[in-house]
């Protein structure tokens, strides 16, 4: 942290916040580290890994909190330039279950793909740290700086990162000074690809969108091109969905289908849902659920330890450990409202994002509502990479907290 009598107004709350569910993570990754039937224990050392990651996380917080903020803002353009290499030579690497995205490090797995979303966030963020920007040079910023990352984690391929990643964005931009009308029209395409599965939905939507657009008085052409770009997706989805490989369609299908299949793409969401259904009020006991234990939820210690939570501590398991998740959310968002300055105010709105939407896809994927992305649990899903970054940017935002507390 920068140096000065002003570092007592370092956050405290969110800290202790973060530390809490990295421990809860621990406790979690312990029990799905141990198979325990009848008197018969035995445990995998993931659970040990995951502390030593925890107390490296901690320290590299330390350290990082007595870099200048500027010396980091700094560093912000070579970090993303090299990570950018990363992303390219990834896919030059041995593919692990079908996809280039692991960097191995010996000791651990380096995913770039998962730094990029938070260098791009930066990046972007120091490039609209500008007054006076007009719409199109916002969006031309915007799309520089995503551009180049989005493509190369699309080639791993990674969807679910892809996504996380243009939802950071769109967070950024959807705080920045764009007009409201530009932020309808980003998102109309996704709420158009939703819509035309049903013809008179998307009748609908696409009479709604030109109602909208004729009243902010646009002009012909502008209102014009992005009702046509709208009503094209309707016949483009066919093409779209007969491009996509074959386990892609899978996921979407077993989303919406599980039982379509079930001992292929819908195995994991089914074991899953039952896992965490079995798991009642009260759950079944620490160490003690059947679905772990058996070995039938796959990856129980890193996409899928919600279900563990479900299963072993029941409802109210997974309400507190939702319940801390959602104060620390809050005191981050506490935090992120008062900062001024728009480098900080934006970066921090996208590491923010990062965490929710990573939360909210996990545990809705857990919960079958999502399909399996492969997204993991932040703090808590087994992966030192990932929780060191994560902490990281967490760190970050406490810099600027306490750094603007220097001008209150």
């Amino acid at each position: 942290m920068d140096r000065n009598p002003s570092q007592s107004r370092f956050d405290g709350i969110l800290l202790s916040l973060m530390i809490l569910l990295m421990i809860f993570g621990v406790i979690m990754i312990y029990s799905a580290s141990t198979t325990k039937i009848g008197d018969l224990v035995e445990r995998e050392n993931y659970y040990i890994k995951q502390m030593i990651w925890v107390l490296c996380s901690l320290l590299a917080l330390v350290v990082f909190l007595q870099i200048p903020t500027a010396f980091i803002e700094a560093l912000i353009l070579p970090a993303y330039l090299i990570n950018l290499l990363l992303l390219l030579l990834v896919l030059f690497l041995p593919a692990i279950k079908g996809a280039h995205r692991w960097i191995s490090l010996g000791f651990a797995g380096f995913q770039p793909s998962e730094l990029a979303k938070i260098l791009t966030v930066l990046l972007l963020a120091k490039q609209l740290n500008v007054t006076h920007l007009t719409t199109f040079q916002i969006l031309k910023r915007a799309l520089g700086v995503m551009i180049a990352p989005l493509v190369l984690i699309l080639i791993e391929p990674d969807l679910g990162t892809a996504m996380t990643l243009l939802i950071c964005v769109f967070a950024v931009l959807s705080f920045s000074d764009l007009p409201f009308w530009v932020i309808v029209l980003i998102i109309s395409p996704l709420i158009s690809i939703t819509a035309s599965f049903n013809q008179y939905i998307f009748i609908f939507w696409i009479l709604v969108l030109t109602l909208y657009l004729l009243r902010k008085r646009l002009g012909i052409l502008l209102a014009g091109l992005g009702i046509l770009i709208n009503s094209s997706l309707y016949f483009l989805v066919p093409f779209v969905w007969s491009s996509l490989k074959t386990y892609q369609q899978n996921r979407i299908i077993t989303f919406i289908n599980p039982l379509h299949d079930p001992f292929g793409a819908g195995y994991q969401i089914i074991q899953a849902k039952i896992a965490i259904g079995s798991g009642g009020w009260f759950g079944k006991g620490f160490l003690m659920g059947s679905q772990k234990n058996l070995q039938f939820l796959p990856e129980h210690h890193t996409d899928f330890i919600f279900s563990v939570i479900g299963e072993e501590l029941g409802f109210f398991g997974c309400m507190f450990f939702l319940i801390i998740y959602f104060l620390f959310l809050l005191r981050l968002i506490s935090v992120i409202i008062r900062m001024k300055r728009k480098f900080m105010f934006y970066a921090s709105v996208g590491i923010a994002a990062n965490l929710m939407i990573m939360m909210f896809v996990n545990v809705g994927m857990n919960l079958g509502i999502v399909p399996a992305t492969g997204i993991p649990l932040p703090f808590i899903a087994y992966g030192g990479t990932n929780l060191l970054f994560n902490t990281l940017a967490v760190g970050l935002v406490m810099k600027f907290s306490a750094r603007m507390s220097l001008f209150e």
